[in-house]
């Protein structure tokens, strides 16, 4: 172990939040040791900016409850650990660890229980990366380095502590883990993690709980180097244990969907994750779409079935939380509505709570090349920066030429016959009812003169009784159009 002045490491109390120093004051004048660990400390001997920072301390998890009362929380089973609020921020503090006394382990070796108190030196033996393993007291100003992690952090190499193979079954997390710091720190692998980093390791990502597996894939999306972390989950054949369905490769609008979301996060917006998952699925959506249309199942009902099946064929990888996957199936159906709106609709879609989501999805596609969005893209991206008036001109405009092209559809369907058609005569004739005016126009024509009918040599007068006989009116309802059986 060697120790190193936080000064000469870049490190100052300066540089550190005020609920991190509570939690570390906290604890020290309780009479235990404290010390920050973890991502926060290497990040900032990097010149990065932590996200946020962890505490390690010799105090039991019911100790820290003592300490901070009501703003202290115990969670996990396999993995104690207490979550202390300090303002609207949450600092993690967990227990020096020690080597179990009696392995808890499954059948590929994952520990299944990890509750065993010990001191800082059986801590640092248990972390997984040399880098993740300095201890930093920033009252006393000095950082603990059991494993020279200082030359690993200016060699930029990733070195995991102890034989990788037994880090990797112990925690198979531990893979996700490597390719994220890779690609997020630009950090080279060592060598000894290559050798063992092989698709049959990467079998024992199935025996994690789907649910852990979701909120690892969560914090690949978003560190900020999602493009650069994807080429790298096919590399090391991660993609298909993370993802149902998805062929491991990385189209162009995966690729652009990936750049955006990383451009969003270094300019500090916020991002939602599931809108990725959105993209991920998207094409097996359309294949599952296909089949049900081919089926004869209506197009809305076709969509809605689709979504469920590829969400639920997802969650045999990763559990998409419930809400997470309302998003996206909105986000699907809001294609549709973006598309091909109904003029009179227009208004009411851009103020719709999903519209950027499914208008961010719709111009992604379409400068994709994917040209089944006709345009509407580029539309909806210039309505959104029109006035009122021009607004209302767009959508005039909009409605004409969605008219015409409907006309011209129409003309485009009809189908010149090939042979002569047959006029064929109704079974009952019906006269066209006359207007009042043709009525009153009749009854003052003057009468025609009396003609007379010859039959068989007699003449029968116009108004003989036989020629006076009153219409019967028929009921229409009782005619059989049509061939009769």
């Amino acid at each position: 172990m060697q120790t190193l002045h936080a000064s000469k490491c870049g490190l100052s109390t300066a540089q550190l939040p005020s609920y991190i120093l509570d939690v570390i004051d906290a604890l020290t004048k309780a009479g235990f040791e404290a010390y920050i660990v973890g991502g926060g400390v290497r990040d900032l001997m990097l010149g990065l900016n932590p996200k946020d920072f962890d505490a390690v301390t010799n105090a039991t998890p019911a100790q820290v409850k003592e300490v901070f009362g009501r703003r202290c929380r115990i969670i996990g089973r396999r993995f104690e650990l207490a979550h202390v609020y300090s303002g609207r921020e949450l600092v993690e503090v967990a227990t020096f660890r020690a080597p179990p006394k009696k392995a808890v382990t499954s059948a590929s070796g994952m520990i299944l229980r990890d509750n065993n108190w010990g001191t800082i030196e059986q801590d640092f033996a248990r972390r997984d990366f040399s880098i993740n393993a300095m201890y930093y007291q920033p009252r006393k100003g000095i950082v603990l380095d059991f494993c020279h992690a200082i030359d690993d952090i200016k060699n930029k190499t990733l070195r995991l502590l102890g034989d990788p193979t037994l880090r990797f079954e112990e925690d198979p997390v531990r893979m996700l883990r490597t390719l994220r710091f890779a690609a997020k720190l630009n950090f080279s692998i060592a060598p000894d993690i290559l050798e063992v980093f092989t698709p049959e390791m990467t079998q024992l990502l199935r025996d994690i709980s789907p649910h852990r597996l979701y909120d690892e894939s969560q914090k690949l999306f978003t560190m900020g180097h999602l493009n650069r972390v994807l080429p790298m989950l096919i590399d090391f054949d991660i993609w298909r244990q993370l993802f149902a369905d998805i062929d491991p490769e990385i189209s162009t609008f995966i690729e652009r969907a990936a750049i955006n979301t990383d451009q969003r996060i270094q300019i500090g917006k916020t991002i939602n994750p599931a809108f990725f998952y959105a993209v991920l699925l998207w094409k097996p959506f359309l294949e599952r779409c296909e089949f049900y249309l081919n089926k004869g199942i209506v197009a809305a009902e076709a969509r809605a079935q689709a979504g469920l099946d590829v969400l639920k064929r997802q969650a045999t990888r990763t559990i998409i939380p419930r809400f997470a996957e309302t998003f996206i199936r909105e986000v699907w159906e809001m294609q549709t509505r973006l598309l091909s709106p109904k003029p009179q609709q227009i208004q009411a879609l851009s103020t719709h709570a999903r519209f950027r989501a499914g208008f961010d999805f719709l111009l992604l596609r379409e400068k994709s090349g994917d040209h089944s969005t006709q345009g509407m893209g580029t539309w909806w991206d210039a309505y959104q920066l029109m006035s009122t008036d021009e607004k209302e001109r767009a959508i005039s405009q909009y409605n004409r030429q969605r008219a015409k092209s409907r006309r011209k559809v129409q003309t485009d369907d009809v189908v010149e016959p090939k042979s002569v058609s047959v006029e064929i005569e109704p079974l009952v004739q019906e006269t066209a009812p006359r207007s009042r005016r043709e009525r009153s126009r009749d009854r003052s024509k003057p009468e025609r003169p009396v003609q007379m009918v010859t039959s068989g040599g007699a003449e029968i007068r116009a108004d003989h009784p036989i020629l006076k006989r009153k219409r019967v009116k028929r009921d229409l309802n009782q005619v059989v159009f049509g061939p009769t059986q």
